[in-house]
């Protein structure tokens, strides 16, 4: 049984952007992915565009997965986001807390993505698939491993049916944090997020914000490469492949990639694994 796969899309700003992604969605969708999920921008930032980026993603024939920000949201203004979204068919969102748009000093009216969880399931019952973050190596706003942990406990207790991972490089991380959750009780899949090297320079920066750790000997071997783009490259796919390997081997229960919007990477890393339907 090939393991499930499914990519995540951020929303295009520009009608080249919105007509890459729609032909980026047809490469992909020949791997016959569960879902594709789409971004939210700080406070609600991208969200006609959100809206727009799954609706097409829905025409083509896919399920869709919106990002949900707990930050900047009203109990009511997310009713209305929900209906709207089910009016389109969409079952499935990606709830999470979100990060502070810059100048802003309040969250909204929900903290915590558990409360926006338990909002979901208490208006809205089981109607959407519930999917929500995990931090191998522990959110970076968060100073203990432990309280993280309790964090992701709350959310699934709340009602969510699954997690995705913040994208990692350290395959024990997730078999720690996959092994630690379950003696908290947590009995959903925990999906590893897989990052290609797109760009290096710009992976290692989304690193360095987000407290990812990118093993010494990838960093000097891939700045060693200096601007030999062929062999960063075909570097980082056996990078990504081999950490792809381990966590299949280990019992991962799928695969999620974060595309940045290309497919050439994601696909062939997808046929080299075996994973998909058509890899």
């Amino acid at each position: 049984m090939s393991t499930a796969v499914s990519f995540e899309f951020f929303p295009p700003n520009t009608p080249v952007g919105v007509d890459k992604l729609k032909t980026v969605v047809q490469e992909l969708g020949a791997l016959a992915p569960q879902y594709f999920s789409v971004t939210y921008g700080a406070g609600g930032a991208t969200r006609d565009k959100t809206l727009g980026a799954v609706m097409d993603i829905a025409a083509a024939g896919f399920e869709a997965a919106p990002h949900l920000s707990c930050v900047g949201s009203t109990r009511l203004g997310l009713a209305e986001i929900l209906t709207t979204y089910k009016a389109q068919n969409i079952h499935r969102v990606v709830a999470l807390r979100g990060d502070l748009p810059s100048g802003t000093a309040t969250a909204g009216e929900f903290r915590y993505a558990s409360e926006l969880v338990s909002f979901i399931r208490e208006t809205q019952g089981q109607d959407w698939h519930i999917e929500v973050a995990a931090y191998p190596e522990v959110h970076p706003q968060q100073r203990y491993a432990a309280k993280d942990l309790q964090h992701f406990a709350d959310k699934m207790r709340a009602g969510a049916d699954g997690a995705i991972t913040q994208f990692f490089f350290n395959a024990d991380a997730y078999f720690h944090f996959v092994d630690e959750a379950r003696r908290l009780g947590v009995t959903q899949p925990i999906v590893p997020g897989i990052m290609p090297f797109h760009n290096y320079g710009r992976i290692a920066q989304f690193a360095q914000r987000d407290g990812i750790e990118i093993p010494r000997w990838v960093q000097m071997k891939m700045e060693g490469f200096m601007d030999d783009a062929a062999s960063i490259r075909a570097f980082g796919l056996d990078v990504v492949a081999r950490l792809c390997e381990r966590l299949i081997a280990g019992g991962a229960p799928g695969l999620h990639f974060y595309t940045l919007n290309q497919s050439a990477l994601t696909l062939e890393l997808c046929r080299r694994l075996g994973v998909g339907s058509k890899a």
